[in-house]
């Protein structure tokens, strides 16, 4: 099992535009937690320019397919976007 990192950098206008959105990115987000798929997510803070999403699976395919399903993405709050393997050493949920 493998980690993938989604990172968002997020348009001008996201804090203010995101609430229409809100809620289907956030069930999206819920979905994937309960398939064990998405791990940690969140945005970045002060400024609030950035989101990472971690994503565990075989291969990059459900982060990336995550990316181009997601609601922010598809209204404009999402500027650019990349999914990266990650390879995580040390941390409590670590199962290699």
């Amino acid at each position: 099992m493998n980690y993938y990192i989604l990172s968002y950098k997020l348009a001008d206008n996201y804090l203010k535009d995101r609430g229409q959105y809100r809620a289907e990115h956030l069930g999206m987000a819920k979905e994937a937690t309960e398939k064990g798929e998405l791990v940690l997510g969140g945005a970045m803070d002060d400024p609030a320019d950035e989101a990472i999403l971690i994503f565990r699976g075989d291969d990059d395919k459900t982060a990336k397919a995550f990316a181009e399903n997601d609601p922010y993405l598809k209204n404009g709050l999402i500027k650019k976007w990349e999914v990266r393997k990650w390879n995580a050493v040390i941390g409590s949920r670590i199962e290699n």
